[in-house]
């Protein structure tokens, strides 16, 4: 509707000026009204005011498509259980997400990233970022956390090395509502980098897990998420990361509402060309301490229980790719990744897990790119038995066929 508005703003003036000339008498003079003059010049200006080049919009994206076949077995009181599972599309890393950028002269851009994934619709940010000077940008709305490195660089499917990814480290929420501060300075030969948010926070469930992402926080406390990077080689080779992200997580009015969150995060980045192999090393440790609380028993709603409510995650992640081959061998890369994660025992979700994943990627564009990963995965309870807890040994072997690209 605006765009037929401003055509016609912009058509009115030459019809009324076609039709007084069609009114001209015979001593051939034009007589025009002074607002209609003042009506051509506002148009101008309107016209004028909106640069070429000061608007722009583009349309990129993501999406992940691949198969998926697992092996499952389940042993518990000396009983194992196999149970062989398959998923063409893979459900766990089904990913097709537009993403709409809106650029506003040099100072201001819009995103907006959908995604349709698990059958279901999302979002995975939904932000404006003002670019107020060379080392500092300031944003608002739905963004990634700044905690770690993995979900706000790598856990693009054209990025990420691997078909899935790290437990631990991306099942934590990583969006949330708030602002953002980030930037980078150079200190002599080494740089910085941090990055700054404050935001709602994420919220205590009833079971001592989190959840995160919501517009409308359950307390009046907000949360502080910070990530400070060094960059100590002149080439800038290594990256050392360090954050936290400190808030309450209990509900107001409730028996938590008093329970806070502390958290940590430590991260790599290791980029080399070390003749004849491009190495690569990425590493992530996360450390989640949420306070002591008493939580209802799920086999006895009047009865309570607690436990030390301490996960931990971690992944090393190492790859090699050849330089100076042949056309045919530098577009291969080997990847392997080991991850741990470790949640509270005692809960009715602890555990101990333990997976390595070793993959060969086939890089068709530097954004789009087929993975073949084969993963072994192991599982053992750390669950209270008096809660009904799942008890007792799994594992898993699962193969993945994957393409990812970013357009």
């Amino acid at each position: 509707m605006k765009q037929v508005i401003s055509v016609l703003k912009c058509v009115l003036p030459f019809i009324c000026i076609a039709i007084s000339l069609n009114k001209v008498t015979a001593q051939n003079t034009i007589t025009l009204d002074s607002s209609f003059l003042d009506r051509i010049n506002t148009l101008e200006d309107e016209m004028n005011y909106k640069k070429s080049g000061e608007d722009h919009f583009m349309v990129v994206g993501l999406t992940t498509f691949g198969y998926a076949g697992s092996k499952t077995t389940n042993t518990a009181g000396g009983l194992s259980v196999v149970n062989k599972a398959n998923s063409l599309g893979d459900v766990d890393h089904y990913e097709f997400s537009p993403m709409f950028l809106w650029r506003h002269g040099d100072k201001f851009l819009m995103e907006f990233e959908p995604s349709f994934n698990n059958n279901g619709l999302s979002v995975n940010w939904a932000d404006i970022s003002y670019f107020a000077a060379p080392n500092l940008i300031i944003r608002a709305g739905y963004f990634v956390l700044p905690f770690g490195t993995y979900a706000k660089r790598e856990a693009a499917g054209w990025i990420d090395k691997l078909a899935t990814d790290p437990m631990g480290i991306a099942d934590l929420p990583s969006s949330d509502y708030g602002v953002e501060v980030e930037g980078g300075l150079p200190l002599g030969k080494m740089k910085m980098n941090y990055d700054l948010s404050l935001t709602n926070g994420m919220q205590l469930n009833t079971d001592g897990t989190l959840s995160g992402g919501f517009i409308v926080d359950n307390n009046r406390n907000k949360t502080i998420t910070g990530r400070l990077g060094l960059l100590p080689f002149s080439n800038s080779s290594l990256e050392i990361g360090i954050s936290g992200m400190f808030g309450k997580l209990g509900t107001d009015g409730t028996a938590y509402q008093n329970t806070s969150g502390k958290m940590y995060a430590f991260d790599l980045n290791y980029v080399k060309t070390l003749n004849p192999v491009l190495l690569n090393i990425k590493a992530q440790y996360n450390i989640v301490n949420i306070d002591d609380a008493n939580y209802i028993s799920p086999v006895d709603t009047t009865q309570t229980y607690t436990f030390k409510n301490q996960s931990k995650a971690g992944f090393v992640q190492c790859s090699i790719r050849p330089v100076g081959a042949n056309n045919f061998l530098k577009n291969f890369e080997l990847a392997g990744r080991y991850t741990n994660y470790t949640t509270p025992a005692n809960s009715t979700w602890g555990s101990n897990q333990h997976s390595f994943e070793l993959g060969l990627d086939y890089w068709l564009t530097w954004r789009s790119v087929l993975k073949i990963s084969y993963e072994s995965y192991k599982g053992t309870s750390t669950a209270s038995q008096a809660l009904n807890a799942n008890m007792g040994l799994t594992t898993t072997n699962t193969l993945y066929l994957q393409f990812s690209i970013q357009l």
